[in-house]
């Protein structure tokens, strides 16, 4: 008899499902079901699954990062909540625009080129890895039991 295996959120680790008619109901059990995302959205290379027939224009012909297709799973809370709805306020927006400015992507009239936004995509995803470094780092040389990380103040 074979096991059924357990499917994981790539993220939070909690256990995913997938009953159907569940996805997105604001209920635990569609908070924890399972969805497909790709490492480099479909869209950058002119391609939408769920715009079928429709072309985009291509910002990147190849994947900078060589991970064109790849994808993990999550749950609808990290994939929809977390990952397609990233916290970007005034100040960060101002910060980002500058350093956008300092690397020559800025673009005052738009042309058929799609070579700044791809600077941009590749700058943010810089940033994001210069973030997790540091936390990452920090996070190594301290252990915090893991009921002391839900019980700190916010």
């Amino acid at each position: 008899m074979k096991k059924k295996l357990t499917e994981t959120c790539a993220i939070c680790g909690c256990q995913l499902h997938r009953t159907k008619n569940t996805y997105a109901k604001p209920t635990v059990e569609g908070r924890s079901h399972a969805s497909e995302h790709h490492y480099v959205p479909e869209r950058f290379f002119g391609r939408s699954k769920n715009r079928r027939g429709t072309q985009r224009g291509k910002i990147f012909e190849s994947c900078p990062w060589d991970d064109e297709g790849e994808h993990a799973t999550f749950c609808y809370d990290c994939h929809e909540e977390l990952l397609h709805n990233p916290v970007l306020l005034a100040e960060d927006i101002s910060r980002l625009a500058s350093i956008v400015r300092r690397r020559g992507l800025e673009e005052h009239k738009k042309t058929k080129s799609r070579e700044e936004i791809a600077g941009r995509i590749k700058l943010f995803h810089e940033i994001i890895q210069c973030g997790l470094e540091v936390l990452d780092n920090e996070s190594s040389q301290q252990v915090v039991p893991p009921d002391a990380q839900k019980a700190a103040p916010r």
